[in-house]
């Protein structure tokens, strides 16, 4: 009797969990239908205008300012930078554009890439992750490029009845990240009448015109095919969310049968670029899945792969950043020296051992290894960084200051730069100099207050004139702005 009632309780358990599955992927169908309805609605009307160059310029201020909150990108240097590079190589072929393009990976493991209004294009970790060579993340961001150069995004937008960009900003926003329908609905409720979804019509431009841009650009175009069928089959796999990829770029079937028609008129007799033995789009994937993967999972995979493969250099190289994680330094040295044995893989593990050495306080061992960094690979901010460093740490402060100048020249952005430069000077007891890069790093990250008080005390160890000048205008400068 009780192994029956058992039973009975646990089929009973069984069918609310399947009832649970099948009412979350209600929701989503029904959010997604209410979007359709909605932008079908809105299509009707017929949106002929356009914003202006300067308006969606306008608008990517807004739109980013709410991005931003929202999402956690990487920052990375190598990896953001290899991303950058082959949008850059695809912009090279791009007729003159009115915007400049930034490109950002999103510290997501869901599958999604998108491009904001003026040029600003994101891809997700997760959808990286699963790629399996450059000509797929060219793929994406041709096509993404695509959108913003036929202007698809200005195209959506209604003039006549615009709402302000505040608001249209987050409407963009909800839409490309895939975010719900409720700031959807509370502008539809509100009679706004605005589209940012793409339709089929700009989809199909946008692949038609990618392809173009992929072709003269060095590329085959099948990557863009391959990563869309891998977007596609996950849908099929999981019941728990849609494929946010798939909301916010409909006509996925239709697509890939036009794609698979468009590459096989196009590459009849096109010879299929031959790439080296290690890529730099393999490095720039180990490096995101161990370093920003789930952590124990890409331990447990990259210890597995160098177990069965000891000699091969990647697994050790990622199997290594993955020890990092941990606070395991010393196998991490151990493996990322292994890696390091292979020539063809060794530009790759220079700047990488010399920040491990750096973290283990092995600062001697860490100048050695970063002494020659930039020389081999193209992206060597975090080698520049961290070779600064070391000569700080082992008292070599003008080489110290002259590297990470020569850092923010290459990447003014590189705020950690700026804060270093002034620990190099506090060490040389040069205190003007030293308050005054720290003045500047605060002001940079909006810490008004404590950057006005390290430029009060440069002044006050500054005896150069023209030094006392500059300090005093960006002193008044942010009385004005407080």
């Amino acid at each position: 009797m009780w192994l029956v009632l058992r039973d009975f309780i646990v089929s009973i358990q069984q069918a609310f969990e399947r009832l649970r599955g099948f009412m979350r992927y209600a929701r989503r169908i029904l959010e997604i239908l209410i979007l359709i309805l909605f932008f079908s609605g809105i299509m009707s009307q017929g949106l002929t205008s356009a914003i202006t160059v300067k308006e969606e310029e306008d608008l990517s201020k807004e739109f980013l300012k709410v991005v931003m909150k929202q999402l956690k990108l990487v920052n990375d240097p190598i990896i953001v930078d290899y991303v950058s590079k082959v949008g850059e190589k695809i912009l090279n072929v791009v007729p003159k554009q009115p915007f400049t393009y930034h490109f950002y990976v999103v510290d997501e493991d869901v599958y999604n890439a998108f491009a904001g209004p003026a040029g600003h294009v994101f891809i997700n970790r997760g959808l990286l992750e699963v790629m399996e060579s450059e000509e797929e993340l060219a793929g994406i961001l041709g096509h993404e490029i695509s959108h913003v150069s036929c202007r698809h995004i200005s195209q959506r937008i209604d003039r006549s009845k615009k709402i302000g960009m505040a608001s249209l900003a987050g409407i963009a926003a909800s839409i490309l990240l895939g975010g719900g329908s409720e700031a959807i609905l509370g502008t539809f409720a509100a009679g706004q009448a605005i589209s940012l979804a793409y339709s089929r019509e700009n989809e199909m431009q946008a692949d038609q015109v990618g392809l173009k841009y992929l072709e003269n650009a060095g590329y085959t175009g099948e990557g863009l095919l391959k990563v869309l069928n891998k977007i596609r089959s996950k849908q099929w796999f999981t019941s728990e969310q849609i494929p946010t990829y798939l909301t916010t770029h409909p006509a996925v079937e239709e697509r890939l049968a036009y794609i698979g028609i468009s590459l096989k008129q196009e590459n009849k007799g096109r010879k299929k670029s031959r790439l080296g033995k290690y890529t730099e789009f393999e490095v720039v994937r180990s490096r995101l899945v161990a370093l920003y993967g789930e952590e124990d999972g890409a331990l447990e995979k990259f210890k597995k792969i160098v177990r069965d493969n000891p000699l091969d250099p990647k697994a050790n190289y990622a199997y290594s950043l993955a020890l990092v994680r941990t606070g395991d330094r010393k196998s991490a040295i151990k493996y990322m020296k292994k890696a390091s044995e292979n020539d063809d893989f060794a530009i790759y593990t220079r700047n990488d051992l010399g920040k491990i050495y750096f973290l283990d306080g092995q600062y001697e061992e860490a100048v050695i290894a970063l002494k020659n960094t930039g020389s081999n690979i193209p992206y060597d901010v975090l080698g520049h960084f961290y070779l600064g460093r070391a000569n700080t740490e082992t008292g070599r402060y003008k080489e110290a200051v002259s590297i990470l100048q020569d850092l923010l020249l290459k990447k003014p952005d590189y705020l950690q730069a700026m804060y270093y430069i002034g620990e190099a000077y506090w060490k040389q007891g040069l205190l003007g100099d030293a308050h005054f890069n720290l003045g500047k790093y605060y002001k940079e990250k909006k810490d008004i207050r404590t950057a006005v008080s390290h430029l009060k005390r440069a002044l006050k160890n500054t005896t150069d004139p023209k030094k006392k000048q500059k300090i005093e205008n960006m002193l008044k400068n942010m009385r004005s702005v407080r």
